[in-house]
């Protein structure tokens, strides 16, 4: 028992030291900005735009990929084929390259000289420049969590429910929205938090793509260049607040159990 409550001690120190780490500037950045200060930054036109431009391209990314990313999560959670650990790999490229190359690679497949480029581009659809571009610089680096998050909670669901229903006559989309989806439906909401959240704070990628309009992080960026820190502090603050407010705000919706869940409940307690 005393070794294992000196593990447990010399556990929580070091634990301790971490969320110090985690803790520590943030709250230092907040105890000095004031009040004044934040009212200030909040009623300047170009940091509400900004602040609303990088909601609203996150949101956007992270929708219109969770349309195809969904299903591929299903694919590697439940299917074999081959060249299956390659693709995994692959969906955590996007982690681990440098964003800012991640910005060079997209801005030459989003550009009108790409052909995709210039096939969006008659259609009236631009991104360079453009909320658009954003929304895909942003999709591009945090599609993984969404994938990862997707792919671990299909790979929880039994797969004899899904075998059941598919003996019974259920097609296989019927199997995949009844079932599997409801029941991963926890994970993926998980991912879609994660990577709404991870949009959002991204710089690298979306300066190269779109340095005006400008993002929350790029006009951070450009007010502590010009102005230095004292000016950039309170809208670090601003920005901060915000994103923990909307992340506390996903996550409570997080915990709300998925329908059918509370409906099983129901008649298991019936």
């Amino acid at each position: 028992m005393r070794r294992t409550s000196s593990f447990y001690l010399f556990s929580s120190l070091l634990g301790g030291l971490a969320l110090l780490f985690i803790i520590a500037p943030l709250l230092g950045l907040m105890i000095k900005s004031t009040w004044p200060e934040l009212y200030q930054v909040s009623q300047n036109r170009d940091v509400r735009e900004s602040i609303a431009l990088t909601l609203g391209t996150s949101m956007l990314g992270t929708f219109l990929l969770a349309i195809p990313g969904i299903p591929l999560a299903y694919l590697l959670a439940r299917k074999q084929f081959p060249f299956r650990k390659f693709v995994i790999g692959l969906v955590d490229l996007p982690v681990v390259i440098p964003h800012s190359a991640a910005g060079i690679a997209l801005l030459g497949f989003l550009s009108n000289d790409s052909f995709f480029g210039r096939g969006m581009a008659k259609l009236g659809i631009d991104f360079i420049g453009q909320p658009a571009g954003i929304a895909m610089a942003m999709a591009f680096v945090s599609l993984p969590f969404l994938l990862n998050a997707a792919r671990d909670g299909f790979a929880s669901v039994p797969i004899r429910l899904e075998q059941a229903a598919l003996n019974l006559g259920a097609t296989p989309s019927r199997v995949f929205f009844t079932i599997s989806l409801p029941l991963a439906w926890r994970s993926i909401l998980s991912g879609l938090i994660m990577m709404f959240a991870r949009g959002m704070s991204e710089f690298g990628a979306v300066v190269i793509i779109a340095y005006h309009p400008m993002t929350s992080s790029v006009m951070l960026w450009e007010w502590f260049g010009a102005y230095g820190l004292k000016y950039a502090r309170p809208i670090a603050v601003l920005v901060i607040m915000i994103s923990l407010i909307f992340f506390i705000l996903l996550r409570l919706l997080s915990k709300n159990e998925p329908l059918l869940n509370r409906k099983n409940k129901k008649k298991q307690d019936a």
